[in-house]
């Protein structure tokens, strides 16, 4: 962990929250006796991610997320654990920290709304205190990235969702941040804009070797941009590690895909496997789910027994097997890296 540029041990947050029943006298009774719960939003969780990597931080609504990036960007004091990012315990805010990272919230707004885009990157010039010329090379370089130009001078209010979001990503890296929060960066955007927003994290990355911790419902950020992912589900950890080796390893079954040669009668598909949807949306063939150590025989049977005009042996989507860890819950976690 030394070399770590995040770095968390046994990171813990409780919530106390007040419960009552509806109703008057409900009402009237916890002005005297007030009922509380606790909250485990957060419980000891332990990872550490080095210089430049970009990790996908992946888990149902309500797993501890966007409380872990609170914690971490200083919003949020922990009830226990430990944290350090670039050195610095986050929840002390000091001054060098803050300028040296950021937290992206995706239906959050920094943005001034009734004035132009640019106005709010001059605002945080100056909180930052960034000099001018080094302003000027980065409001470039972003305006470059993510095709600014048209927007930066326009009314925050005139600004589609997509075009604001990329004015917010601006914003929040005009101080050139060596780590990044992102908490749903792409929420809501369309197809192309999601492309698009990708591309940029990409190439942040690759340009200035920032460290990004990502948090996304589209696995195609996920995927795209990640390598690693760190799972967690009801606060804590399931699983650390490579994110196609969640398949090899919490996945039982391959998906065999077939496609016959025209004229071919069908077979009884239900003979070597039972029918999946296709992985990768409709590529006209059929797709069947088998267990992973049968994989091999199943398609020796299926090539000796059919007329096959192609055939691919896939792992099952990432989103099938995110689905599986949570079903199993906390029984089958496990914390160590692949």
């Amino acid at each position: 962990m030394n070399d770590s540029i995040i770095a968390l041990e046994g990171l813990t947050k409780h919530y106390e929250v007040g419960e009552r029943a509806g109703g008057l006298l409900a009402a009237a009774g916890s002005v005297f006796r007030r009922r509380m719960r606790t909250v485990r939003a957060v419980e000891a969780v332990s990872f550490a991610i080095a210089p430049g990597e970009v990790v996908g931080f992946l888990g149902p609504n309500g797993a501890g997320k966007t409380t872990t990036l609170k914690m971490l960007s200083g919003l949020l004091h922990p009830t226990a654990g430990t944290a350090r990012v670039l050195g610095y315990v986050p929840w002390r805010r000091d001054r060098d920290y803050l300028r040296r990272m950021t937290l992206v919230i995706g239906n959050r707004n920094q943005l001034y709304w009734d004035l132009p885009a640019m106005d709010t990157l001059l605002v945080n010039q100056a909180i930052y205190r960034i000099p001018e010329d080094q302003f000027r090379a980065t409001v470039r370089e972003l305006t470059d990235l993510l095709d600014l130009a048209p927007l930066l001078t326009k009314q925050v209010r005139q600004l589609s969702l997509g075009e604001r979001m990329k004015c917010e990503i601006a914003a929040a890296l005009v101080h050139r941040p060596s780590v990044l929060f992102l908490d749903e960066p792409t929420l809501g955007l369309d197809v192309t804009m999601q492309s698009r927003i990708r591309q940029f994290i990409r190439d942040y990355n690759a340009r200035t070797g920032a460290t990004v911790l990502l948090t996304s419902h589209y696995m195609a950020d996920v995927e795209a941009l990640c390598r690693r992912v760190v799972v967690i589900h009801e606060g804590r950890l399931l699983y650390d590690g490579d994110l196609r080796g969640l398949a090899e390893r919490l996945a039982p079954f391959k998906i065999l895909g077939i496609a016959l040669e025209a004229g071919a009668a069908e077979p009884d598909w239900a003979r070597y496997g039972e029918r999946a949807p296709a992985p990768n949306g409709d590529d006209g063939r059929v797709h069947l789910r088998v267990p992973k150590q049968e994989a091999a025989r199943i398609t020796g049977r299926l090539l000796s027994e059919n007329a096959v005009a192609d055939l691919t042996v896939e792992d099952p989507p990432i989103e099938a097997v995110i689905d599986q860890i949570f079903q199993r819950g906390l029984t089958d976690h496990s914390s160590e890296r692949e």
